[in-house]
């Protein structure tokens, strides 16, 4: 099955089963990207978010006019912060942002429950690596990419460009079908292998 991509003046198709990922600025403005990935010519979608709350996941989904009723959230975040949750069919929780076994089984989960265009956005790695580290993060990041291919599913991985060396970048974009660029200028580039 193959999927639209349009990202920034990119319009291109992409087959099931590919990862991206999305490099970009500390402060880059990422939603968009995000948002349009996840809006275009798909049936259902899963946010695993490991820097904003649930709330905030559907807060940005608002705001950029994507429909809620295909959204599955994973917030990793509400639990150990304590924040007040409330799990539903569509919000879902994890104990911490360093539960990346949880992070994948929920994955799993939510692709073996569903069915059509299915996208996976896990924003972001950074954070994953920050309360884990890099070798948890590449290897569960390195699962939800099998997970896609069997399932003929397309993900979006966010990375800092800013915090991470170039050794551990290159590690991921090697890991990786393709990567999208923003620059710190707003420009985005897309390189599909």
């Amino acid at each position: 099955m193959d999927y639209t991509l349009a990202v920034g003046d990119t319009e291109t198709s992409i087959p099931g089963g590919t990862g991206l990922l999305l490099l970009h600025p500390s402060i880059g403005e990422t939603d968009r990207i995000d948002t349009d990935f996840l809006k275009t010519d798909t049936d259902r979608f899963l946010v695993v978010s490991t820097r904003t709350t649930a709330r905030e996941v559907e807060q940005k989904l608002e705001h950029y006019e994507v429909d809620e009723s295909s959204a599955e959230i994973l917030d990793t975040l509400s639990v150990e912060r304590g924040y007040s949750r409330r799990a539903s069919n569509r919000v879902h929780y994890v104990s911490s942002p360093d539960d990346l076994d949880g992070v994948v089984r929920h994955v799993e989960t939510f692709l073996a429950d569903t069915s059509g265009k299915r996208r996976v956005s896990v924003d972001s790695l950074t954070e994953m690596a920050y309360y884990a580290d890099v070798d948890r993060t590449y290897e569960a990041a390195a699962a939800v990419l099998d997970l896609l291919g069997e399932h003929d599913a397309v993900g979006l991985f966010h990375l800092s460009k800013e915090v991470h060396d170039e050794a551990t970048l290159e590690r991921f974009r090697n890991l990786f079908d393709g990567v999208i660029d923003l620059g710190s200028d707003g420009s985005v580039s897309v390189d599909l292998r």
